[in-house]
């Protein structure tokens, strides 16, 4: 399974960016959640179940996507060497 980097910048299969701020715990279920924000528009904040931000595509549904994962970290370097 993928791993979660808090803070750590994330491509949606789709193609959108998104950095995880942080992660939640639901008060009652004790469900982890990813809480995310876009990296463009409005910057509109999700939650999404931890499982499932980690999960692979669905391959079948979406047999034209060559990203594993449904979210996949960034490696994004510095430009100041």
């Amino acid at each position: 399974m993928n791993e979660l980097k808090i803070k750590g910048v994330y491509k949606h299969f789709k193609g959108d960016y998104y950095i995880v701020e942080d992660l939640a715990i639901h008060s009652e279920t004790k469900e982890k959640y990813v809480v995310y924000r876009a990296l463009y528009g409005n910057n509109e904040l999700y939650i999404r179940p931890y499982d499932m931000f980690l999960s692979e595509v669905d391959h079948e549904k979406y047999p034209n996507v060559e990203q594993k994962y449904r979210f996949e970290l960034q490696n994004i370097e510095s430009k100041n060497k």
